[in-house]
């Protein structure tokens, strides 16, 4: 059996077959693995590190390609047929199932806006040693009128399940208390917005058109 394999492997790395499965469920589950997101995700990322080359051959089997950010300690996967940055492209295949969500228009647009404004302060050098940017939610808003005519949710709630979204990709950081005012609140943007959003998003930004982009599949 496959697993008896996977076990010779892991024992030799004194890890179990639970927690190569555990790992896995919460890359295939989430998508994205960020060290500095939280104690659990810092405790996956160290064992990911271990077991690199395992994952791979496993993800492999099932078509999965895997993107690996040494510098900003980040993972994501992508499902088969999606662009991956860095990666020379596959031959297109059909996959139409769950693990590619379609994302809302609102979703797109915030995701454009930030990925502008994470641009503009990474050519004025004010990230921080992780590679992200602050930008307030004033900031956001006012991005989101000039360069999209589009304004954020009107309610606080409306607002906090689009940040949510974007927090669980792990392209923002945030956290927000119900009882201030939105607009006082910031949001950290990550470097995995370089690699979520490309460049050919942000010209079709510039120019004013619409565009669509997807879960794992960021073209």
């Amino acid at each position: 059996m496959i697993s008896d394999l996977f076990t010779e492997q892991l024992e030799k790395k004194n890890y179990t077959l639970e927690e190569f499965s555990e790992l896995l469920i919460r890359l295939l589950d989430y998508g994205v693995l960020c060290r500095d997101e939280s104690q659990v995700e810092e405790h996956l990322y160290d064992r990911f590190i271990q077991l690199k080359n395992l994952i791979e051959d496993y993800l492999q089997i099932i078509g999965i390609r895997l993107q690996h950010d040494k510098r900003f300690h980040f993972v994501r996967i992508y499902p088969p047929g999606a662009q991956v940055p860095g990666l020379q492209d596959e031959v297109e295949q059909a996959f139409n199932n769950g693990f590619r969500q379609r994302l809302s228009q609102s979703d797109i647009a915030v995701i454009l806006v930030l990925r502008a404004e994470y641009d503009k302060s990474l050519r004025e050098g004010q990230i921080d040693e992780n590679g992200c940017v602050m930008i307030a939610m004033e900031a956001l808003s006012i991005g989101m009128k000039n360069l999209l005519n589009r304004s954020l949710p009107d309610t606080m709630t409306e607002r906090n399940r689009l940040l949510s979204r974007l927090k669980q990709l792990r392209l923002i950081h945030f956290k927000l208390d119900d009882n201030e005012e939105q607009a006082d609140n910031w949001l950290k943007i990550r470097p995995t917005i370089s690699q979520f959003i490309n460049e050919e998003a942000l010209m079709i930004l510039s120019t004013g058109k619409n565009t669509t982009a997807s879960h794992n599949d960021p073209k």
